[in-house]
């Protein structure tokens, strides 16, 4: 329960500010590569420091770890509600990432851990359809808060949460460690430096031109030290993150279906909360509510769906999810006009909702099935990485696609850019059904692993 909670706060301020881009727009004086940086600084140090958080979690104690994470969240919270420029909430942004990328990795370990292998599709399912809630929770909550109040709430809601469940976290939950091995600190600091070139260098592609020697500095040399990131885990003796994954079909395959579905998915967001309030007119609550019927389909999709996959497979159910999200974009970049009819695009937004409800549970459930019991940290930090890359990357590329002269004076260029960007976002959600395709089949879904070795421990809190 309480690693739920703690996941909830972590997804719900990844898309909370969706909904208060325009009116961060007006408030704080900010152009469009401002409103990017507002989402990405938080997808930013997310992505960059999603191994890091997860390896610590492994070596120093979930538990401890994870409650620090949950610290530095909530005092992040806090000085982005105190925010006087869009300068000082970027920053902000940038801390409560890192305190995300602590809580994310090491809440799927913890209640992974907690459950046996047979029923950890159904756990893992729980923990997808909460992530779902948050998904859906996010932009309704911001705006309502910022109808009803102003956006500094949109944070100042963290505060009293994380003050309530820290003490609870490290009092109740039970503590864990993988393999105690020595920090790979050089692997750190290479995965750390390789994901943040990359990540700056797709945030910053639209203000600086993709042609850029920033951005192909910043491109290259993230790559690069990606690269010299797999040689050294090859050669350490203690890696952080085993070769061995990248040689396991299914976890290559889930990390692609990560990539494309939220390179399509958070892309799309992007821009579909700007379009309902700047194109149609609505409020910020209105807007929150009219794509509820898309994000709130995890809640009640992703356990059942997470169920099931133990009994059909993951590959099934990735594949049709991510081809659900494909018709239902196209449906969107078929029909977004000024005067498009919200019934019709209510539908769209519902297909593509069950099918990102398939793929939540079903990815984590493909990327865990396939490691030992030590390795799902880091797994899921790997998985997390991905994510938040293509999340970052579905921004940047759909951003592009979508400006042109005028598109925030008129509602017709609006639309013509929305449509041009959603397109594309279908483009990654077939993307995505060919990653899953390469998925393993449920014959070969899960691995046979040994029994916790003697440096696998774990420790009931306050026993011995």
């Amino acid at each position: 329960m309480l690693s739920s909670v703690g996941l909830f706060m972590a997804a719900l301020d990844t898309l909370v500010v969706a909904t208060a881009l325009p009116v961060l727009r007006v408030d704080l004086h900010a152009g469009l590569s401002d409103l990017e940086w507002t989402v990405n600084a938080y997808n930013l140090s997310f992505a960059c420091l999603l191994l890091t958080g997860a390896a610590l979690g492994e070596r120093f104690g979930r538990r401890r770890v994870f409650t620090i994470g949950l610290g530095v969240f909530t005092v992040a919270s806090a000085f982005a509600a105190l925010s006087p420029s869009v300068g000082a909430l970027v920053a902000a942004r940038v801390v409560q990432g890192a305190g995300a990328a602590i809580i994310m990795p090491l809440s799927l370990t913890l209640i992974s851990n907690a459950f046996p292998a047979e029923k950890r599709g159904m756990a893992i399912g729980l923990w997808g359809g909460i992530s779902g809630l948050a998904v859906a929770a996010g932009p309704v909550i911001g705006g309502a808060v910022i109808d009803g109040i102003s956006w500094h709430w949109i944070f100042w809601l963290n505060v009293p949460i994380g003050i309530a469940i820290i003490p609870m976290a490290a009092k109740k939950l039970t503590e864990s460690f993988g393999l105690r091995a020595a920090v790979d600190v050089r692997g750190l600091l290479l995965a750390a430096g390789g994901l943040f070139g990359i990540t700056w260098g797709l945030v910053r592609s639209n203000a600086a031109g993709w042609t850029n020697a920033e951005i192909l500095i910043a491109l290259v040399g993230g790559g690069a030290l990606l690269v010299a990131f797999y040689a050294w885990e090859r050669r350490t003796n203690n890696p952080m993150l085993s070769p061995e994954l990248f040689r396991r079909r299914g976890f290559l395959a889930a990390n692609g279906v990560s990539f494309f579905m939220y390179a399509a998915l958070f892309g799309a967001l992007f821009l579909m909360t700007q379009f309902l309030e700047t194109a149609l007119g609505y409020t910020p609550f209105q807007a929150g509510l009219r794509i509820l019927p898309w994000t709130a389909a995890p809640m009640f999709v992703a356990p059942i769906a997470g169920s099931l996959a133990d009994r059909y497979g993951n590959r099934l159910f990735m594949g049709i999810g991510l081809s659900l999200q494909a018709i239902g974009f196209s449906w969107v970049a078929l029909i977004a006009k000024p005067g498009v009819s919200y019934v019709e695009l209510c539908a769209a937004l519902v297909i593509a909702g069950v099918g990102i409800s398939m793929c939540f549970p079903t990815v984590a459930n493909a990327v865990v099935g396939v490691v030992q019991p030590h390795e799902i940290g880091v797994a899921s930090g790997a998985n997390s990485a991905m994510r938040e890359l293509g999340g970052v990357f579905g921004v940047a590329v759909l951003s592009a696609v979508f400006v042109r002269p005028g598109v925030y004076t008129s509602a017709h260029e609006f639309a013509h850019g929305m449509q041009a960007a959603m397109w594309v976002a279908a483009v990654f959600s077939v993307l995505g059904v060919g990653a899953a395709i390469r998925a393993v089949g449920r014959s070969g879904e899960r691995v046979v692993v040994p029994e916790p070795a003697a440096t696998e421990v774990s420790l009931v809190a306050g026993r011995p």
